[in-house]
């Protein structure tokens, strides 16, 4: 009887970790709007309601997703071009994810909510702020909120049907003229300047 005990949690561990593993390669190859939580217990190999045992939901799986990619690493700000690329290409790969969507409307799912707003901070505004409060600007958390929001609308904005030369520009010509508009240097450790 004691021989058993310790069975499930490791048959619960490696559910969660196949449903992590599947929710990535999905999300990356598909995109995340495409992927469905069937597919992922599919591919998986596991009951797909194993998502909302584990998980809660399908935003914060994504948001799991983003962890487990990134760790506990400080990210560069959005005002380096390689961290901008980098954002927008993830952007363009998996499509409309919840941690842009935060940026302009909330998300239904309370709890899925408030840990994708987090991790938008932690992410993205977060290190803004932090370079605006080291360059001594005012404001750096406005600014930082600023900056977030209108290239989160950006990103969401290439899929929106709105905009034909957005729709139709490659990703790295969106970041280009991103890059160019905002001035942002190549590298996290160059000042940024007003121009």
């Amino acid at each position: 009887m004691s021989a058993a005990g310790p069975q499930p949690r490791r048959d619960s561990a490696r559910s969660r970790e196949a449903l992590l593993a599947a929710a990535t390669a999905l999300f990356s190859e598909r995109g995340y709007d495409r992927t469905t939580i069937r597919e992922i217990g599919e591919r998986a190999g596991v009951d797909a309601s194993l998502i909302a045992r584990y998980f809660g939901s399908k935003p914060l799986l994504y948001v799991e997703v983003l962890r487990a990619e990134h760790g506990d690493d400080a990210p560069d700000d959005l005002l380096t071009a390689t961290r901008l690329r980098d954002v927008a290409r993830r952007a363009e790969r998996r499509g409309p994810v919840p941690l842009l969507r935060v940026a302009v409307e909330p998300l239904r799912d309370a709890a899925a909510q408030q840990a994708t707003r987090a991790a938008l901070h932690d992410r993205l505004v977060t290190p803004l702020r932090i370079r605006f409060e080291q360059e001594g600007r005012d404001r750096p958390g406005l600014r930082a909120d600023i900056l977030v929001a209108a290239v989160s609308g950006v990103l969401l904005a290439r899929h929106s049907g709105a905009f034909d030369d957005l729709a139709d520009a490659e990703v790295d010509e969106v970041v280009d003229v991103l890059t160019d508009m905002l001035g942002a240097p190549e590298r996290a450790d160059v000042p940024w300047t007003d121009g």
